[in-house]
This record gives C-alpha cells, structure tokens and sequence, in this order.
C-alpha cells in the first residue's frame, strides 16, 4: 500500500509541475504578442503623427499594463498549482 502511495504521490507532483509549465507557456504567449503588437502599432502612429506621440505613448503604456494581468494571473495560476496542495 505504501509503495502505490509514493507512486501516487509522484505522479502528482508531475501533473502539477506539467500544469504550472503549460500555465506559464500557453500565459507567457498572449501577453508578448499583444504587447509587442501593441508598441509595434505605437510606434507606427507616432512616426506618422508626431505631435501625438505624448498621447500615443500614454495610451500604449496603459495599454501593455492591462494585457500584462493576464501573465500575472498566469503566474498566480502556476504557483498555486505548484504549492497549495488539496486534500
């Protein structure tokens, strides 16, 4: 009995290091690509519209903020799968 215990206990711990890894991958993804269109497009309007730039820039930095939440709660997402243990 104790040898299907341990053997349960790491499978476990492998699945919930397996789901804070794809956590992570799959959060990590979204926010880059938003991110990186978002200043991309920035940059764009800026260069065609210089007297905008202060507005632009503004608008852009809030912007990369919000879509940064979705990594944080990605990480929160991953830690409490890696630490907080149910039983």
């Amino acid at each position: 009995m104790n040898e299907l215990t341990g053997l349960t206990g790491s499978i476990e711990v492998a699945a919930r290091a397996l789901g804070a890894g794809l956590c992570m991958g799959i959060g990590a993804i979204g926010p880059a690509v938003g991110e990186g269109n978002a200043v991309g497009k920035a940059l764009e309007a800026m260069a065609r519209q210089p007297e905008m730039a202060g507005q632009l820039r503004t608008n852009m930095i809030l912007g990369c903020a919000i879509t940064e939440t979705t990594g944080i709660y990605s990480l929160v997402i991953s830690l409490l799968l890696i630490f907080i243990k149910l039983k």
